[in-house]
């Protein structure tokens, strides 16, 4: 709002004093950075006292790990705190009818009225199972379906592709460098010297015109499939103190970069990237999220005040799936997001090998023989003997080696 109302006071001849820095990306990004960070900080704490008065503690199961029991009653859909702290400087820093960040303001309250939804029920209505499972996947695969169709169909969202053999080297000339603006589903692939990839190739039987025209059946449903993937690999992630919001603020961080280059031409061209016209504004939104996160995190961290629940953990994953997707970045998530695959595959390498074993050798042998002590992987430290804080800060770390690998990709081409 606040940079509309400087382009309102510009174009009727009204000039305030320090104004014209609304119309820099990097300034807006640093105030909307500090006030959500503040906001998370100070309002914190109300918000959990709230929830506290409110009787919205967590409910632990007995699951046989050190300082569990301790848990029980701690406020949880500390959530709230991460969408408030992000929507208010969103709202105020950001252009909102930025198709981009319009679809990242969907994802946010999407994603997070399915989280409240299920920890509501939880807590309020004392349905310990909360939202059936499969009502989750519908509402991911919803979110999933309408990021894909605006993604493919609308007008604004395009590309523009640096000339194999661009030479300009003067900066007011610099976009002569780029093709004509694109309607394409390309993404990005890491690791790889030709690293561009059109979702229309898989459709190796048709001609270009077609494949092209009909790249949609490929890409929304691929779409759809990431959204889901990486949301509830955020939600299974959130299992223990600060690890869901410490190992998400560094990939936020790392998508703020990404955004922050994609969407400046200049940049885009020395590092020969794609640019993204319209992306700059989305380096406010990631910022602001990541100063939410951050001030979450200050009463997240063991022992923890308040956990974010569903309310967070799937709005966090969807928003930083969304992301990834609008950045052409999804064929990194692997990388990137390494940590929340680790913790998903854990759980359903335990379901596989459990049923396995079961079938072939019986149930007995199959409990006392399970492939970890308890999934997801981070139980299994605390079942080896790791003290919470420790699976935390190593896995956070092992974040920022992974965050650093999809950084150099932008070098190692």
């Amino acid at each position: 709002m606040l940079y509309y109302l400087y382009e309102y006071l510009t174009n009727h001849g009204i000039h305030i004093p320090g104004l014209g820095m609304l119309k820099y990306i990097s300034f807006r990004a640093g105030m909307a950075v500090l006030l959500s960070l503040t906001i998370a900080l100070i309002y914190g704490k109300r918000i959990i006292n709230y929830l506290r008065a409110k009787q919205m503690g967590e409910l632990v199961r007995d699951l046989g790990l050190d300082g569990q029991k301790q848990k029980e009653g701690t406020p949880t859909m500390g959530g709230l705190i991460i969408i408030i702290a992000t929507m208010i400087p969103v709202l105020l820093f950001t252009r909102i009818t930025n198709i981009y960040i319009v679809l990242l303001i969907i994802s946010v309250l999407w994603m997070g009225a399915i989280g409240f939804l299920d920890d509501y029920l939880k807590k309020v209505k004392k349905n310990k199972d909360g939202l059936s499972g499969k009502f989750k996947i519908v509402g991911q695969v919803g979110l999933g379906l309408i990021v894909g169709v605006t993604m493919y169909f609308h007008p604004d969202i395009t590309v523009k592709r640096k000339y194999a053999d661009a030479k300009v080297v003067n900066r007011n000339n610099v976009e002569q460098n780029f093709m004509p603006t694109e309607k394409i589903t390309v993404s990005t692939v890491p690791f790889a010297k030709n690293n561009e990839f059109d979702y229309s190739g898989i459709l190796f039987w048709m001609n270009d015109k077609d494949a092209h025209e009909w790249a949609w059946i490929v890409f929304i449903p691929i779409v759809i499939f990431i959204v889901t993937a990486v949301s509830n690999g955020a939600n299974i992630t959130d299992g223990i103190d600060g690890l869901a919001a410490g190992t998400s603020t560094v990939i936020l961080l790392t998508l703020a970069f990404f955004a922050y280059i994609s969407g400046n031409i200049i940049f885009a061209d020395y590092l020969n990237i794609m640019f993204l016209p319209n992306m700059g504004e989305t380096t406010i939104f990631v910022v602001a999220m990541v100063g939410a996160v951050i001030g979450f995190f200050w009463y997240n961290t063991y022992p923890a005040q308040v956990f974010m629940g569903d309310t967070g953990s799937l709005m966090l994953g969807g928003v930083i799936a969304v992301l990834a997707i609008i950045l052409r970045k999804e064929l990194m998530i692997p990388v990137l997001c390494g940590i929340f695959l680790i913790e998903n595959v854990s759980v359903m390498l335990q379901v596989i090998v459990f049923k396995y074993r079961k079938k072939k050798y019986g149930l007995e042998y199959a409990q006392n023989n399970r492939l970890f002590k308890m999934s997801p992987l981070h139980h299994h430290y605390q079942k080896d003997g790791f003290h919470e804080s420790k699976i935390v800060n190593r896995m956070i770390i092992i974040g920022v080696m992974l965050a650093i690998v999809c950084l150099i990709t932008l070098k190692m081409r």
